[in-house]
């Protein structure tokens, strides 16, 4: 039967007009009726990018120039001149500091149809190592120093260039990026932490492992000395004394106190030592620097000492005993 063209058009319009007649080309929808896409994750945010990075003297290149062969007609490493220049066959000695990459191919490619060396020249510069831009490591690191940048490093990868954390290394890095807005970036250092923490390191930036903190624990204790405080969990009178191998047997446990620095003194507080050792009394957290002193029996308490006193011997722990 043939279907007449009026008709036909009226079926056609009617077909488009029914419920999921355009699923095909239109994206898929959530249960309230919006579009659910990956671009809408992302609509509105402006994706962190690589800076622009430029070559300097010292810096390595790795170059190609392929012509319509196939194969590459030049193929090396080379390293940036102290005047700027690199020396290719052919072309001679090019200036290529204060470029990018992409310029520089650019560039290269322009002299070689220039010169009529090569036919339809296609050249790839990669920079291997930005000497001129390193990473300074500092703080609690095996080597402190200036490294090279490298393309796709993250923080942990440069304080494992620089010797890995030191025993006395906390749990935050410091990130100052030279580029504008030159902002500061704390990320953790721990394992357990999110990766996402791991962030990447562009050229210029100063990487600082900060100190975690110290508690001091001295007298009449099996092995007097100072001992790393984790910011996150802390650090306990029973933990510092167990830390320390516990008490000798002359020790006067409810004479021991803690030494506490303020902003304008040593302040001194008690601590039921022997009751918190019996489970008898809560535990007292401590902070950094805090010095807990446990006298001898022997001392008649410890107010035979002074605080001044206390603080050099720890101090004298802290240095020829650092944990």
């Amino acid at each position: 039967m043939v279907i007449p063209i009026g008709q036909r058009l009226l079926m056609l319009l009617v077909l488009a007009y029914l419920p999921g007649a355009h699923s095909a080309s239109q994206s898929p929808q959530d249960p309230n009726g919006s579009q659910s896409t990956k671009a809408d994750a992302y609509a509105g945010e402006k994706l962190p990018s690589e800076p622009e990075l430029r070559i300097g003297e010292g810096d390595l290149l790795e170059i190609n120039v392929y012509s319509i062969y196939g194969a590459p007609d030049i193929s090396q490493k080379i390293r940036v001149g102290n005047t700027g220049d690199i020396s290719l066959p052919m072309l001679g000695r090019i200036p290529v500091a204060g470029l990018t990459a992409e310029e520089a191919q650019t560039y290269m490619e322009q002299k070689f149809k220039d010169g009529q060396y090569l036919k339809s020249p296609n050249v790839s510069v990669f920079v291997a190592e930005y000497a001129t831009q390193g990473i300074s490591v500092l703080g609690e690191v095996g080597k402190p120093g200036v490294y090279p940048f490298v393309r796709n490093r993250t923080v942990l990868d440069i304080v494992s260039v620089a010797g890995g954390l030191t025993p006395n290394a906390g749990d935050v890095a410091t990130i100052t990026r030279r580029r504008p807005p030159h902002e500061q970036v704390s990320v953790a250092l721990s394992a357990e932490d999110n990766p996402q923490q791991n962030v990447p390191i562009f050229p210029g930036d100063t990487v600082v492992v900060d100190r975690t903190g110290i508690v001091y624990v001295v007298g009449d204790v099996g092995r007097p000395g100072g001992f790393p405080v984790n910011k996150r969990t802390g650090l306990t009178v029973l933990q510092a004394i167990a830390l320390a191998e516990g008490t000798k047997p002359n020790a006067s446990l409810n004479e021991s106190i803690v030494i506490r620095k303020t902003q304008v003194d040593l302040s001194e507080i008690q601590i039921p030592l022997k009751k918190i050792l019996s489970g008898k009394s809560p535990d007292l957290p401590l902070r950094a620097d805090d010095i807990v002193f446990v006298p001898s029996s022997a001392a008649k308490g410890a107010a035979r000492r002074s605080l001044e006193a206390i603080v050099q011997t720890a101090t004298g722990v802290a240095i020829y005993r650092r944990y």
